[in-house]
């Protein structure tokens, strides 16, 4: 794998760049990475949806830790619906990414002490090169742009879990940016079944993201 994973861009779009802290709710983000490792799996041609359900298609790694244990999770287990995925997944994903950000040196951890005994850790970023590639993609996206796979699936992501803040919009365009995820996330950008190579033929990408952003919305629950 060489893209910047999923889960990655989304983790550095959630974080304030210079307070280092989370600016949504953690079970939320925990749910978002959840998603976001699971989409990645998809990208790779190593997952597909089917009958309700996420099923192991391939089970060679990809290269990248984190989702190479999820993906031997899933192998050795039997095939389970999106929303019971994405909660089975989400406990402690966050923090193996933030060390892998910190391992790269793209984020710091700042590990500061309350009340003399809770220890409380923040995320600044240090290498902002990233995260700028990610919000250039989103930004392209949202005028319109016609978004490959991997920015429509993080678009996704973006919209089912409410952080359009993230993005740092406001006002009209806020609404406008709303509008345009929502639309991403109905479709715009997954070509269906495409070719790996001569002989392997990846399952639909957008089947899985569908999926997944329908079993996030779910879990959330009703938009305020």
């Amino acid at each position: 794998m060489t893209a910047v994973p999923l889960a990655e861009e989304l983790l550095l779009l959630a974080y304030d760049d210079e307070t280092g802290k989370a600016s949504m709710p953690r079970i939320s983000l925990d749910l978002g990475m959840a998603a976001a490792v699971l989409i990645e799996l998809a990208l790779a041609g190593r997952i597909a949806y089917a009958d309700g359900a996420l099923t192991v298609v391939n089970p060679t790694p990809t290269g990248e830790p984190v989702t190479d244990d999820v993906l031997a999770r899933m192998a050795a287990d039997t095939p389970h619906s999106p929303s019971s995925w994405v909660q089975r997944l989400r406990h402690g994903l966050r923090d193996k990414i933030l060390g892998d950000l910190c391992d790269q040196g793209v984020v710091r951890d700042v590990d500061e002490t309350e009340l003399g005994f809770i220890h409380v850790h923040r995320y600044p970023v240090v290498d902002r090169s990233v995260e700028a590639d990610t919000r250039g993609r989103l930004a392209e996206a949202l005028t319109g742009a016609a978004p490959d796979e991997r920015t429509a699936a993080l678009a996704t992501l973006v919209a089912v879990l409410r952080m359009e803040s993230a993005l740092g919009v406001g006002g009209e365009a806020a609404d406008d940016a709303r509008r345009r995820l929502d639309e991403i996330a109905t479709g715009a950008g997954f070509s269906g079944q495409v070719s790996l190579d001569d002989s392997v033929v990846r399952p639909s990408v957008g089947l899985v993201v569908a999926a997944l952003g329908r079993a996030v919305e779910a879990a959330l629950g009703p938009r305020r």
